[in-house]
């Protein structure tokens, strides 16, 4: 489900490792995400951290058959587990250490927040990407405060409104990820990031991540406060009836009432 390899110079490589379920970030792959980042924080040995997925997908964004559920069970049940989605995203981005975004492939809704909470991103000139909970009822609530330091906000209105699918190239433009490489020269490209990231030093590293987050700010992205009302606003969302038709449409393979003209 996540494996974790490291090598000898301590780069950590994580893989969203789920391929049957195109890397869906199901609520145990969430805690074991969010458990292993919390291991590499505190590990001083780890110089940098790679994020990518197995087989030909990065990672399809939550598990809709668990976010229809959660939208079925009582509020605080709902709250809690879409608090734990909101810590993982945080805890990602709170890393002390480098991290390395490789989208091997689609990166669709929450996978997207994902690519936005790594330092720098890399994409294959086949990798997709689609904020697209917009056509399950949804809304990028949680991965909203990273998406938009990454690509803007006049970006994230057209992204968020149409769920619309971007290429790789369309992707470098707006800001979501660096460099686009063709699949057979990404490991390659990844090897001179790693390498570049290696000669710098790691507690200044640590210190730079902290001084982008103080003279940037985050769009209130660490703001405790923030992170509970954005958990509150999708679990409020999901459990009604058009998230309920949009995320059941989506397992029944069909299109949701509000496409085929019904109410």
């Amino acid at each position: 489900m996540l494996a974790v390899t490291r090598d000898p110079r301590g780069i950590v490589t994580l893989t969203l490792d789920r391929p049957e379920a195109r890397n869906a970030l199901s609520g145990e792959l969430v805690v074991r995400l969010t458990g292993a980042v919390a291991a590499l924080a505190a590990d001083h040995a780890v110089r940098a951290v790679v994020l990518t997925g197995a087989g030909e997908v990065f990672c399809a964004g939550a598990d809709i058959g668990e976010m229809r559920e959660a939208g079925s069970a009582p509020p605080a049940q709902n709250e809690a587990d879409a608090r734990r989605f909101a810590g993982m995203l945080e805890a990602l981005e709170r890393l002390p250490q480098p991290t390395v975004a490789v989208v091997n492939g689609a990166a669709m809704g929450g996978a997207v927040g994902l690519v936005a909470c790594c330092d720098i991103a890399l994409a294959s000139d086949r990798a997709r990407f689609a904020l697209s909970e917009v056509r399950l009822g949804l809304v990028p609530a949680m991965i909203s405060p990273y998406v938009i330091r990454a690509i803007g906000a006049r970006q994230a209105h057209r992204w968020f409104l149409t769920g619309e699918a971007m290429d790789a190239a369309t992707a470098k433009a707006a800001g979501l990820v660096h460099e686009v490489a063709d699949g057979a020269a990404l490991p390659a490209l990844l090897q001179r990031i790693t390498e570049a990231l290696l000669a710098g030093g790691p507690r200044a590293q640590a210190e730079i991540k902290q001084l982008l987050r103080h003279v940037t700010g985050r769009s209130g992205a660490g703001d405790e406060a923030l992170l509970y009302d954005t958990s509150r606003w999708i679990a409020r969302v999901r459990a009604g009836d058009e998230a309920r038709e949009g995320l059941t449409a989506f397992l029944e393979r069909r299109k949701p009432g509000w496409i085929r003209g019904e109410p």
